[in-house]
């Protein structure tokens, strides 16, 4: 029964029964559909959501339109979400039987803006794991957010459309999928930087490097090799990726006086060692990565109704920022699926390895 022009209120109960039966038959059909799930009344908990939706609010034509969407998120109605490189996909339950497409495409990030960031966040940095979480130092959380020059969008910036027979400029499905982005990066935050289509190993490498400069001029070059190598290898585990390990420059020393001696060993240079060295450590590295990659497949893919990333951490013991880069990559790859916030199994249809 509608009134007037306005349809009949259905209350809060009978949304989320409607989305979560939706949510069970698409399932069915395509096991790879990303649902938003809010807990409890906050629409975002980290750093990175409250930031998205403080950026989208702070827009004056924004303001007045993007919170119809908030009951909408909140009653489980965004049955389905995907960010990829400038745009995202979306299915949301309205009034109709069947759920409505939204998509939002969002400009890259100018080349000039990105660089200013790279260069403004170089050496401010101390870690992957501090970047994700959003611990960095307020200085560098301004510089994201900087509605002239920062790494969030503006209006102007973003273009949407909908399904759905509203003709308002901002249909309460989009504002939906809107927060349900701040909710997404909750969970993955390293999604903001697919989303505006720029390279976050390309920010952490610049920092790292940066580190790394830092901690060659404090070993000076009477500093033996192995110690600065040692070095090295600690920046790589902070921040979660393979670094090549620089080479000392060291004076050759050139034999003088007699020749050498017929049937001697054959001479090896500093520079085929170092070499030498370089590709055994990076042979071992990439080893272990991937048996630690197959060992958190394994803990994902045998727990049959899903587990979370607090036991997924326990069960394994490896750092925060591995796992994440690892259930991003199968996740990417269809080997697993979530089924609710921070909750992962296996994907039946590919067999186990």
């Amino acid at each position: 029964m509608r009134y007037g022009r306005f349809p009949q209120y259905v209350p809060v109960g009978q949304r989320r029964a409607k989305a979560d039966r939706k949510i069970r038959e698409m399932k069915k059909k395509d096991p790879g559909i990303e649902p938003i799930v809010i807990e409890g009344r906050t629409l975002a908990h980290t750093w990175w959501g409250k930031a998205w939706n403080k950026n989208l609010e702070q827009y004056a034509d924004y303001h007045n339109r993007i919170g119809r969407g908030r009951s909408y998120v909140r009653h489980g109605a965004v049955i389905d979400l995907k960010i990829n490189p400038g745009h995202v996909i979306a299915q949301v339950i309205g009034s109709h039987s069947q759920p409505y497409s939204v998509e939002i495409k969002i400009t890259p990030l100018p080349l000039k803006t990105w660089k200013g960031i790279i260069t403004d966040c170089a050496g401010e940095l101390q870690s992957m794991q501090e970047l994700l979480s959003g611990g960095f130092p307020k200085t560098i959380g301004e510089r994201f957010t900087s509605p002239e020059a920062g790494l969030f969008p503006s209006p102007k910036e973003i273009t949407f459309g909908c399904s759905c027979p509203d003709w308002a400029y901002m249909c309460k499905h989009v504002a939906a999928v809107l927060y349900g982005v701040g909710a997404r990066l909750d969970e993955l935050p390293e999604l903001i930087f697919t989303l505006r289509n720029v390279a976050l190993d390309e920010l952490i490498s610049t920092t790292m490097q940066d580190a790394t400069n830092q901690l060659l001029r404090r070993a000076g070059e009477n500093r033996q090799s192995d110690q600065v190598e040692m070095g090295i290898s600690e920046l790589s585990e902070m921040f979660g990726i393979e670094m090549d390990e620089p080479t000392m420059k060291k004076p050759v020393k050139v034999p003088t006086g007699k020749k050498a001696k017929t049937g001697s060993k054959k001479h090896v240079s500093p520079k085929d060692i170092t070499a030498g060295k370089q590709a055994k450590g990076r042979a071992a590295s990439g080893k272990k990565a991937t048996s630690d990659a197959e060992t958190i497949r394994l803990v994902i893919c045998r727990s049959k109704k899903g587990i979370d990333f607090a036991k997924i951490l326990k069960k394994t013991g490896l750092p925060e920022i591995k796992i994440r880069n690892t259930i991003a990559t199968l996740h990417r790859n269809g080997e697993i699926v979530r089924i609710s916030r921070g909750v992962y199994k296996g994907n039946n249809n590919h067999a186990e390895k």
